[in-house]
C-alpha cells in the first residue's frame, strides 16, 4: 500500500494558501459556464473569484472574450466594486468605469479615459491598460490562468486537458445548458473531494443506491471477476437501466452522437485542479470546486441538457444527484474532521485505489519547484508492508 499526502496538506491555513498561489493560480481553473456566465453573447460583463482574485470576464462587440483583473490601473479601487464573496450578477457592458476616479476602459482592457492626465508629460494610456489574465474555453466551460502579464505562460488549455478532449468527444457539452442547478458548502479540503470522486472503495458503505443502479461501485470499482473495470468503455447499469436517476431512465433522448456503449453507460472525469465530470446518455452533471478556505469548499453542481429538451423534468435525476451529492459532503466532512486531529499523520491507499493517488502525481511536482521554508516533502512511493 502506498502513503497519502500528510495531514498538512489539508489542514495547515499557510500550506494552502502557499499551494493556492503556487500552483492553483499557475493552472486553467475553470470558473463556470459560458452561457451561465452570460458570456455566449457580444458586450458582456462577468465578475468572478478565483483564487483569492476578482476578476472582469467580458465579451467585446465582436464577442471575443476578455479576462482582466479587477483592478484600476490608477489607484487600485476595484473598477466593480463587490464585498468578497458576492460578485455582482452578469449584465450588459459597453464599457468599464471606474468610479472612484472615472478611469473608464474598454471590453478588451485598454484605456479609454484617464480625467486630468490628459497632456500629462509621460502618460502613455497604453501603458495602463487592465492587467490581462488568461482566459479560453472548452466544451461550453470558461477557463482561466492566473499569472501576471497575460501572455501563454505554460501549455495551452487543450494540451492541458490532453486526452479528456478525445475521451468526451462524442458528448455535445458546448451546447448544454442546465437544466437545475445546486451549490454546496462543504466543510472539506477540495482535495478530500477530489480524492473521493476518484475512487469507488466507499461507494458500498455511503451509496446504497448508487450502488443498487450501478452495482459495480458496490464492488469498490471492480468487475464482478474482480478484474478491473473498463473505464475507457463506461460503466454498466443495472439490467434496464441507462442513466443517472432513481428509476434508471429519463424522458429525455440519448445524444446522438454516442456509441453502443456510451448510450447505456456511465463515464466520469476529474480536470484537475476544478473541475469533475459525470457523463451519462443524455445529461452530464458538472461539479465546479471553489477552493474558499484549508477546510472549506463551494461546489457548484449543474445538470446539464440538450436545450431542445430542458423543458422536460428533470427531477428523477436531480433528486438522485442531489441524494448522492450529499451522501458524499458528509463523508467529506467526516475526513476533513478527522484529519485535523492530532491523532492523525497521513492516509494511505489500498491496491483498489489507484486512481486516487492522481492527486499525489498531479500536485507534488507542481509543489516541489514552489515549497515554501519547512513543508512537508510527501514523497509518492511511502510504502508500508
Amino acid at each position: 500500500m502506498q502513503a497519502a499526502l500528510p495531514r498538512g496538506h489539508y489542514v495547515d491555513e499557510g500550506l494552502w494558501r502557499h499551494e493556492r498561489d503556487a500552483v492553483l493560480r499557475r493552472e486553467w481553473t475553470c470558473v463556470g459556464r459560458l452561457a451561465g456566465l452570460g458570456l455566449d453573447a457580444a458586450e458582456r460583463l462577468a465578475v468572478v473569484e478565483v483564487h483569492g482574485e476578482s476578476l472582469l470576464l467580458t465579451t467585446d462587440a465582436a464577442g471575443t472574450l476578455h479576462a482582466h483583473a479587477n483592478v484600476c490601473r490608477h489607484r487600485g479601487a476595484r473598477v466593480v466594486p463587490h464585498a468578497d464573496g458576492d460578485p455582482p450578477a452578469p449584465c450588459g457592458a459597453k464599457a468599464l468605469r471606474c468610479r472612484y476616479h472615472s478611469w473608464t476602459y474598454g471590453l478588451d482592457g485598454g484605456l479609454l479615459r484617464a480625467p486630468h492626465f490628459d497632456g500629462v508629460d509621460g502618460f502613455d494610456p497604453d501603458r495602463f491598460a487592465l492587467a490581462p489574465v488568461e482566459a479560453d474555453t472548452w466544451g461550453g466551460f470558461v477557463f482561466v490562468r492566473l499569472l501576471p502579464g497575460g501572455a501563454p505562460s505554460g501549455p495551452s488549455l487543450a494540451e492541458s486537458l490532453g486526452p479528456v478532449v478525445d475521451r468526451t468527444a462524442r458528448y455535445p457539452l458546448d451546447r448544454l445548458v442546465s437544466a437545475h442547478r445546486a451549490v454546496y458548502e462543504v466543510d472539506a479540503n477540495w482535495k478530500v473531494i477530489a480524492e473521493n470522486y476518484n475512487e469507488c472503495l466507499h461507494c458500498a458503505g455511503v451509496h446504497p443506491e448508487l450502488t443498487r443502479l450501478v452495482p459495480a461501485f458496490g464492488h469498490g470499482g471492480l468487475a464482478p471477476d474482480g478484474g478491473p473495470l473498463d473505464w475507457e468503455a463506461g460503466i454498466p447499469h443495472r439490467d434496464g437501466a441507462w442513466t443517472f436517476s432513481f428509476s434508471g431512465g429519463s424522458p429525455r433522448s440519448p445524444f446522438p452522437d454516442l456509441d453502443a456503449d456510451e448510450r447505456v453507460r456511465h463515464k466520469g472525469e476529474l480536470v484537475y485542479p476544478n473541475l469533475m465530470l459525470s457523463l451519462s446518455a443524455e445529461h452530464a452533471a458538472s461539479f465546479l470546486l471553489e477552493a474558499v478556505g484549508v477546510a472549506r469548499t463551494r461546489v457548484t453542481f449543474d445538470v446539464l441538457v440538450a436545450p431542445e429538451e430542458a423543458h422536460l423534468d428533470v427531477e428523477d435525476c436531480a433528486g438522485f444527484w442531489d441524494l448522492v451529492n450529499r451522501q458524499d459532503w458528509e463523508v467529506c466532512a467526516s475526513v476533513q474532521s478527522g484529519m485535523s486531529s492530532s491523532f492523525y499523520e497521513k492516509g494511505w491507499y489500498g491496491p483498489m485505489e489507484d486512481d486516487s493517488l492522481d492527486i499525489r502525481r498531479w500536485l507534488l511536482p507542481r509543489l516541489a519547484a514552489h515549497r515554501p521554508p519547512g513543508a512537508p516533502a510527501a514523497a509518492d512511493d511511502d510504502r508500508a508492508g
